[in-house]
């Protein structure tokens, strides 16, 4: 099937120090086809300085700025956000495991989660860790009696400003109807506030709220600010996170506003709002991390239905980036080797899991030609892919490399056979 949509890959979606040369996609210097021969197939290609100009553009338009770990995460990951003077954001004791062990300071970690264990909120109380953002009353009353007054703990409140946006209903996490925080509407963050400020034991620095992610209109952020305001001046607290959630391009004609643009919106609220001296901050995950990297499969099988659909398999799949079985995301592919190409066909590209909804992306735009042993790419996979991959029909995970212009550093290697064993008793 021909499409006539035929141009090739907008270079928008590939990352900073992504460049070509001789048809062939290089990463700071490095070829793409190369780094596969070397770590196989399917491999995350992550561009370093991509990740740290990000970090970068962040804190200048915010002074304070946690990186969301739950977009992609491992140990050099930690050290390099840090290093670009941003803390982190933590969501589970494996996250927050994972950050102690790369060596981060407690301070520089902000513990979330609207399900904390008891066993966690011990972690993150004997760690010290710099903030636990508390999301219900539940954890309000456990807190209180496992901090002993002498000690206390730091804490901020998740508001939710009952503000709904334009996005996946499984990624909407600012409308009255959630299980994140302490609705505004219904009096119960006025109720937290007042337990929390009563507390000797629990020492309330802020509010923080999140109204959702793969968010593309900036003033969605504004508007949130616009309907806390009056509780935000009321409760008089030093700090104030608007959580992340900004947008990112994924495919063709998509924008998205970036964090200079976002802290113009913010500025311009909290100003109009008569909240200037607030210390604001936010927390960025798929804005650091998606555009930085890119997926990098051997097709595996091509199959022509006549009249019906083209279906091209690759080596990985929904193990790898289930964002488009569980929210329907788009994405684009292209061929490494030939980047400024056209790509006159379209496709299905599927993955290698017993599931008909083991799906890629659902009409593709390809190379003419492309057949059995090629390589594939989708850029845009930087942040959920890796993070939320899995097992399922146990395939072995993918091996994750980090590029700059000094060399390729393996950062997780591929899994083998032996270590889906790990755990298996049997």
């Amino acid at each position: 099937m021909t499409s006539r949509e035929a141009t090739p890959l907008p270079r928008a979606l590939l990352s900073d120090n992504a460049t070509e040369e001789g048809g062939v996609l290089h990463i700071s210097g490095y070829p793409v086809p190369e780094l596969t021969q070397r770590f196989g197939t399917p491999l995350f290609v992550y561009d370093e300085g991509h990740i740290r100009e990000r970090c970068r553009q962040a804190r200048h338009a915010f002074g304070s700025v946690s990186y969301a770990a739950k977009a992609f995460f491992n140990k050099t990951m930690a050290r390099l956000v840090v290093e670009e003077s941003l803390s982190i954001d933590v969501a589970s004791g494996g996250e927050l495991f994972t950050a102690l062990a790369a060596g981060i300071s407690p301070n520089r970690l902000v513990m979330h989660g609207n399900a904390k264990s008891r066993g966690e909120l011990e972690m993150a109380l004997d760690a010290g860790v710099g903030r636990i953002v508390v999301d219900g009353f539940d954890e309000l009353e456990r807190l209180e009696e496992m901090v002993s007054p002498d000690e206390g703990v730091d804490i901020m409140l998740r508001v939710t400003p009952g503000v709904a946006i334009h996005t996946h209903d499984f990624v909407s996490t600012g409308q009255d109807d959630s299980k994140f925080g302490f609705t505004l509407s219904t009096g119960m963050a006025h109720t937290a506030v007042k337990r929390a400020t009563e507390s000797k034991k629990l020492r309330l620095r802020g509010i923080h709220l999140h109204i959702g992610s793969q968010v593309f209109r900036g003033q969605s952020f504004g508007d949130a600010i616009d309907v806390v305001a009056p509780a935000l001046r009321e409760w008089a607290l030093p700090e104030f996170v608007l959580g992340g959630g900004l947008g990112v391009a994924y495919v063709t004609g998509e924008t998205a506003p970036d964090f200079e643009e976002l802290g113009r919106v913010v500025t311009a609220s909290l100003e109009s709002a008569g909240l200037s001296d607030l210390d604001v901050g936010i927390e960025p995950g798929r804005s650091i991390v998606a555009s930085a990297a890119l997926t990098v499969y051997t097709v595996e099988a091509v199959k022509d239905l006549p009249g019906i659909r083209r279906y091209v398999a690759v080596d990985g799949g929904m193990s790898d980036n289930p964002r488009p079985v569980l929210y329907g995301s788009g994405y684009e592919a292209f061929d490494p080797t030939n980047v400024d190409g056209e790509r006159p066909q379209i496709a299905r590209i599927v993955g290698k899991h017993c599931e008909s909804g083991d799906i890629l992306v659902d009409d593709a735009h390809i190379p003419e030609g492309i057949s059995a042993g090629d390589l594939l790419a989708t850029p845009v996979t930087g942040a959920y892919g890796h993070s939320m991959g899995s097992n399922y029909n146990k395939i072995p995970r993918p091996a994750v490399v980090l590029v700059n212009d000094k060399g390729v550093t393996e950062i997780i290697r591929r899994e083998r056979y032996e270590d889906l064993l790990t755990t298996d008793l049997g």
